[in-house]
């Protein structure tokens, strides 16, 4: 006779699970190549592709850069340049009609540094890579989707500690990872459930914990701009409208200067949600494999180009910074990817196994009654 408590417990994991688990299959599956997006961008031939030159063949300042772009995709606005860490001479650009139009209708590419031609990134527009991508953070619902992953991911957490906590009556009766294989075909997938499920168990709490913090970077980002953007540029608040900017040539020397040892991530350009419409906003981050997840925005006068704030990173922020490659396993290189690749397949057992031992449960009764 199982105890109060138990059954209590017992309650919440199975329903927990059942709410969240056909999410959960969508996520680790689409997760599962997400892992060696890298990898699989370059086997699909969607990675970007510059001419091969001479090693010493200098770059292009930032604002020919720009007028390159534009020259690229007339009408367009430039809203952002990212530095990708695997390719030195490459620039990634974001464009669009406005500076506010919102992500998943910019437009990526690259641009080469050196003679500034375009060169097209498929998986960052479209493509499988992309599909899988979107299905993953939002299923193409925006921030609604966002939301309910989210939802779904807390629900997974709390699954994951009220199945430990019965795990532990369930040892007391059985030595640890044993597989009754005399038993019948559903105890024998209850004791691999349970086995699976123990060994995975801190991997899936910071997956799911990690989920659950990247599927609200919207509103993480949007508290940011209300509370420390929003007091960095405070003293523009009643500034007319900027009608000219100045060159972006020099902005990465002005912000490297303002931050020392540290190394630009990305520049957001006027009017972009990650800066004001006032400021050139370059965000720098740290030169070790942790730092470099954690960003600093220095805030630069558009018109002057004088250094107006450097601003201080919110726990909120770096907790956002720190848990995207946590959950992805970017932190240790192969070896780390294929252990969450194995980890994931590992939790879709789990996650299968619990709806068959939930249906044969509930399918039983009813077969018997047939026979009857």
């Amino acid at each position: 006779m199982k105890s109060p408590t138990i059954r209590r417990w017992s309650a919440i994991h199975t329903w927990t699970s059942l709410i969240c688990t056909l999410f959960l299959l969508l996520l680790a599956l689409t997760g599962l190549p997400l892992i060696f997006h890298h990898e699989l961008e370059h086997l699909l031939g969607d990675a970007p592709a510059l001419r091969a030159m001479p090693a010493d063949t200098p770059h292009l300042d930032l604002e020919q850069l720009v007028l390159k772009a534009q020259a690229h995709r007339p009408g367009e606005v430039m809203q952002y340049f990212g530095y990708d860490e695997d390719e030195r001479n490459g620039v990634v650009a974001i464009m669009a009609a406005t500076a506010g139009t919102e992500p998943n209708s910019s437009h990526t590419f690259m641009l080469d540094a050196r003679t500034g031609e375009a060169v097209a990134m498929p998986s960052a527009n479209s493509g499988l890579m992309m599909t899988l991508l979107r299905l993953h953070v939002d299923m193409f619902a925006g921030l609604p989707g966002k939301l309910l992953l989210a939802f779904m991911g807390l629900l997974f957490v709390i699954a994951v500690i009220s199945g430990t906590v019965l795990y532990a009556p369930f040892m007391r009766r059985l030595a640890f990872a044993t597989v009754r294989h005399e038993k019948s075909r559903r105890l024998r997938w209850l004791d691999l459930h349970n086995l699976i499920g123990i060994v995975t168990l801190t991997w899936a709490l910071v997956v799911g914990i990690t989920g659950v913090i990247s599927a609200c970077a919207d509103l993480v980002i949007a508290a940011w701009r209300n509370e420390s953007l929003a007091a960095m540029v405070a003293p523009y608040r009643d500034a007319p409208p900027l009608t000219a900017r100045a060159p972006a040539s020099h902005v990465l020397q002005i912000a490297a200067g303002a931050a020392p040892g540290m190394q630009p991530d990305f520049i957001a350009f006027p009017g972009t949600r990650f800066s004001s419409e006032h400021h050139y906003a370059v965000f720098m981050k740290g030169s070790t494999h942790l730092t470099s997840h954690l960003l600093t925005p220095v805030l630069i006068d558009a018109r002057t180009l004088a250094v107006t704030a450097v601003g201080e990173r919110p726990w909120y922020m770096d907790a956002m910074g720190l848990s995207q490659p946590l959950h992805f396993g970017d932190y240790g290189g192969r070896p780390m990817q294929i252990l969450w690749a194995v980890l994931d397949v590992l939790t879709i057992i789990v996650l299968g196994s619990g709806l068959y031992l939930w249906w044969g449960k509930h399918r039983r009764p009813q077969t018997r009654e047939a026979r009857a």
